[in-house]
């Protein structure tokens, strides 16, 4: 149910409003409400899909089910609807023909102007007059219009494609139901298309100009995050809507609780979108930073982990310090996720940095480390190669001692904000282990942007939910060069463009940061992209196993799962590279790619490829000669070798003397997932 909100010419809202409907929590007669995917958008007259979809109920629950036990109808861009059901009667609803998934309606969490400039994104940055019709879609809180970074003075009416609609309730018409009362919504919107406004700060820090990614595009915002959370019925309406509306990019910063492709709102709305040419940008999670952690793993949408920029603010805990670190900046590691594996230790162990020997050496080499106790000396952090500690407990506060590094003892509130700030969900791809997630980096960690009310007007955030709508951005800042190219097109200009990271900071590699951090700029002139149709996906999901009938639900055509459309893993032209195996014994494995010319007609690209010692990686052919625009030609990257370390990083490089197209080759240890998960031990701050 949308409600609807006044129009600005620069702001387009819309508001779904779960509280007022039901609520997930409480019960009605042992039901709780339940989320029924039906597939792809049916054919015929949306009209008809409350009495459809209640006569499925009826017909197969009983006649007597209540109509008003319906509460939501999916009916413009997929089919579906939310009802109250019984464990036992959304068992016999998923056994239905006509059904793809059915999965509880349980609430979910949201995952923030010096980051654009350290991109290398300048504000007098090249624009193309496109920009102003360009619709990024926030899925999200809602938003505060009244703030500075929204005011519409020189923006025309809303493009002719907008086909939404801007509301208002009837008992108030003052935006009520859009009230963005956490900032969040407000703040993510802003980071990814909000005006330039000059001299904020937050209470005096970061003090400068803020603006979006593209700060001349409209903003259509859909609001489906309350007080008791985000509820996965609201984001599927909100997809919903925004696909049929027009919007051009979506961007969603809200956890996932995916464990299938199509047993998860975000993954099923994506899909959706990808089908009409959408890309949906994606918060990569905050439940990390062990392995295996995102639930963002569809490979039709970009998922985004944050990273840091080069803005710091220290805060003093209490200590008394004769050592000091000077003026230089050092990343943080938690001890929990750097035990000594070697010697036996477990991060339960570790995480209080009290157990000699208990801190791997070449993790915390270097490093501040926060440590989850309060009575330590610091003598097991400084052995291990720390340069400074962080102790986050609430005992001995009163009490400051000497230590044997530079070191501060904060409250456990501040240790989870610190904790907070190191997080980023991490990959691989645990339902598809052979995909890479999460796809890129983008900056997440002290954002200045709008925020939600008159006290603190701009605010600073952090998190992977601060990092998407910069991602979101650039997609959509590349959309206006290059409007007819694909959802994947565009993912692949963003990936295969990034700035390379190091792994020397991450024992996680490219399972923490994926193809590198974003290059706004870069991502413009690709050279080559990797595309992708939806028969691409179609493909790949009959290779997971996905039978035909199922299938036609989802596209809604006559595609079929045959010999020849069963298409593996390693087949889907991705623009990274990923090979799990069993064993320390990696099998020759054969991945093929297609890569499309979007740089010069007369081209020759060579490849480059670097890999360490343990990692064999050839390509075939080792040179790809285009004559001209559009032309597609195949290789194929066969990888081998042994793996003398969990994860094993590489990179293939196709260079034209002008373009430098990179893909990173991860080979890895299946088995360090649940390693790394089981090792890393639990924070307890």
């Amino acid at each position: 149910m949308a409600i609807k909100i006044s129009l600005l010419s620069s702001l387009l809202l819309l508001c779904f409003n779960h509280a007022l409907l039901f609520s997930s929590v409480a019960s009605v007669e042992n039901r709780k409400s339940y989320i029924v995917y039906m597939g792809g958008r049916p054919e015929g007259d949306e009209r008809s899909a409350a009495s459809r979809h209640l006569s499925l109920l009826q017909d197969s629950i009983g006649s007597t089910f209540p109509p008003d036990y319906l509460l939501y109808n999916y009916k413009r861009s997929f089919d579906g609807f939310v009802a109250y059901l019984s464990e036992d009667e959304a068992q016999i609803i998923s056994g239905l023909p006509d059904v793809v998934s059915v999965f509880p309606d349980e609430a979910l969490e949201l995952e923030t102007t010096g980051s654009w400039d350290f991109l290398g994104f300048p504000e007098d940055v090249q624009r193309n007059s496109l920009e102003s019709d360009i619709i990024v879609g926030i899925i999200d809180s809602g938003i505060w219009p009244e703030s500075q970074s929204f005011i519409d003075t020189g923006y025309g009416p809303p493009p002719s494609k907008w086909k939404g609609s801007c509301q208002v309730t009837a008992d108030d018409p003052n935006f009520a139901c859009n009230k963005d009362t956490n900032g969040h919504g407000t703040h993510v919107a802003s980071t990814a298309a909000g005006g330039l406004v000059r001299d904020v700060s937050f209470q005096g820090f970061a003090r400068g100009t803020a603006r979006g990614g593209v700060p001349s595009a409209r903003i259509a915002s859909y609001k489906v995050c309350w007080r008791d959370g985000c509820w996965p019925s609201d984001i599927l309406a909100a997809f919903d809507d925004a696909i049929a509306d027009g919007v051009d990019i979506i961007s969603v910063s809200i956890s996932s609780s995916a464990l299938n492709y199509f047993g998860d709102s975000i993954s099923i709305g994506s899909f959706g979108a990808m089908q009409n040419g959408i890309l949906t940008s994606t918060s990569a999670g905050n439940t990390g930073p062990n392995a295996g952690t995102t639930r963002k793993f569809a490979p039709w949408f970009l998922s985004v982990a944050a990273s840091t920029t080069n803005r710091k603010f220290i805060t003093k805990g209490i200590s008394i310090n004769t050592i000091e670190l000077g003026n230089n900046q050092y990343p943080l590691i938690y001890a929990g996720d750097a035990p000594n594996l070697a010697a036996g230790f477990t991060g339960s162990t570790s995480r209080t940095c009290s157990e000699p020997n208990s801190l791997d050496a070449n993790l915390v080499r270097g490093r501040i480390v926060l440590c989850d106790w309060s009575r330590i000396s610091g003598v097991v952090p400084r052995l291990a190669g720390a340069v400074g500690m962080v102790i986050a407990n609430d005992t001995w506060l009163d009490n400051p001692s000497s230590y044997q590094l530079p070191a501060s003892h904060v409250n456990a509130e501040n240790g989870r904000r610190i904790f907070q700030y190191i997080l980023s969900s991490g990959g691989p791809n645990v339902l598809t282990p052979d995909i890479l997630k999460p796809d890129i980096s983008a900056p997440g960690v002290t954002i200045l942007a709008a925020g939600a009310g008159s006290t603190f007007p701009y605010i600073l955030n952090s998190g992977t939910s601060m990092a998407a709508p910069h991602a979101t951005a650039i997609a959509a800042y590349v959309k206006t060069f290059h409007p007819t190219w694909s959802p994947a097109a565009i993912r692949s200009a963003l990936m295969s463009t990034a700035t390379p990271m190091s792994s020397g900071t991450n024992r996680d590699a490219e399972f923490a940061y994926g193809a590198g951090n974003l290059n706004p700029l870069g991502a413009l002139t690709p050279g080559l992209v990797y595309d992708a149709e939806a028969n691409d996906y179609v493909s790949f999901l009959c290779g997971q196993g996905l039978d035909t009938h199922t299938l036609r639900l989802i596209t809604r055509d006559d595609s079929a799962c045959t010999e020849a459309n069963n298409g593996t893993v390693w087949d889907l032209n991705y623009p990274s590279f990923a090979v799990s195996t069993p064993s320390r014994e990696i099998p020759s494995r054969v991945l093929r790619r297609v890569v499309t010319n979007v740089g010069s007609a007369d081209s020759t690209y060579r490849a480059l490829i670097t890999a360490p010692p343990n990692l064999s990686i050839h390509v075939h052919p080792e040179t790809l000669s285009f004559t001209s625009l559009g032309q597609k030609l195949e290789f194929t990257v066969v990888v081998g070798g042994i793996l003398e370390r969990s994860v094993s990083s590489g990179a293939l490089v196709w260079d034209d003397g002008v373009h430098k197209v990179r893909s990173p080759i991860v080979a890895y240890y299946a088995a360090w997932v649940a390693n790394n998960a089981q090792d890393g031990g639990a924070s307890t701050i």
